[in-house]
C-alpha cells in the first residue's frame, strides 16, 4: 500500500483519499437503500450505516492494492 500519494506536488495520505471515496460510496448506497425502502429491514440504522462504511472502506483499500 502506498502511504502517500502525490497530487500536483502535494503529498496526501492515501488513507485520507480512501476515506473520502468510501464516504461517497456509502452515501450513494444509503440513498439507494432509502429510495427502495430497504431500511425497513434494518434494526439500527446508524449502526448499519457505520458497518456499511467500514466494509466499503475495506473494499476500497483492498482494491487500491490491486492497482499498479
Amino acid at each position: 500500500m502506498r502511504y502517500e500519494i502525490d497530487i500536483y506536488g502535494v503529498l496526501v495520505p492515501a488513507l485520507l483519499l480512501w476515506l473520502i471515496v468510501a464516504y461517497a460510496l456509502s452515501t450513494l448506497v444509503s440513498r439507494i437503500m432509502r429510495r427502495f425502502g430497504l431500511y425497513r429491514l434494518v434494526w439500527h440504522r446508524a449502526l448499519f450505516n457505520f458497518a456499511l462504511y467500514v466494509c466499503l472502506l475495506g473494499a476500497v483499500v483492498y482494491l487500491s492494492e490491486l492497482l499498479p
